[in-house]
């Protein structure tokens, strides 16, 4: 099973280069955003006690967010695997997702990163945002904000994988079929 963490900052490409993965490998999408917007929508447990976190204006804890993982990962079983994008965000989340895949005979196969310069992220976020809608995507000081938190609290996680042996860093600058491409070729190594 091909479990893919594709990484980078916010604009760096990864919702764009998840869909192409998905089709060519037949990947679940397992995105926290939209597991947050399905378990909110139902009026889950999960979504009701992720909202009490959320309307306290405190970030919803870990074990919440893995809860909802495993809620995905188990109800996908007829699964080629999956493609975690935007998660895991912290060490913490990342060593919870192996003892949990573990639980699931599974692992994560790597980590790709897409590596995109700052300024050409916040260009792509301006750009995004134009057609967007997201409130965070057309505000610079949001944009520099969300970059700062990725470098501050998120790029540790790729150390973590490096450590196993599972990290590699792609240019994410480029044609996208090129860049796609790429990370095909680091999958197919898998």
């Amino acid at each position: 099973m091909l479990n893919i963490v594709l990484f980078g900052p916010p604009g760096a490409g990864k919702g764009t280069q998840s869909e192409k993965l998905i089709t060519k490998y037949g990947l679940t999408h397992l995105s926290t955003g939209d597991l947050f917007r399905k378990h909110l929508g139902e009026g889950t447990d999960l979504g009701k006690l992720a909202k009490k976190y959320m309307d306290e204006g405190h970030l919803v804890p870990d074990e919440v967010v893995i809860q909802m993982v495993e809620d995905k990962i188990s109800n996908s079983e007829n699964s080629s695997g999956f493609i975690f994008d935007g998660f895991p965000r912290t060490t913490a989340q990342a060593e919870a997702l192996d003892k949990m895949l573990a639980n699931h005979g599974m692992a994560i196969s790597g980590m790709i990163a897409l590596d995109v310069p700052f300024q050409i992220l916040k260009e792509r976020i301006i750009e995004r945002g134009k057609t967007s809608n997201r409130v965070d995507d057309q505000n610079e000081e949001k944009i520099n904000t969300r970059i700062k938190v990725y470098l501050d609290e998120t790029l540790p996680v790729a150390k973590y994988y490096e450590k196993q042996g599972k990290f590699k860093e792609i240019n994410g600058v480029g044609e996208i079929n090129d860049i796609f491409n790429e990370i095909s070729e680091t999958i197919d190594r898998y």
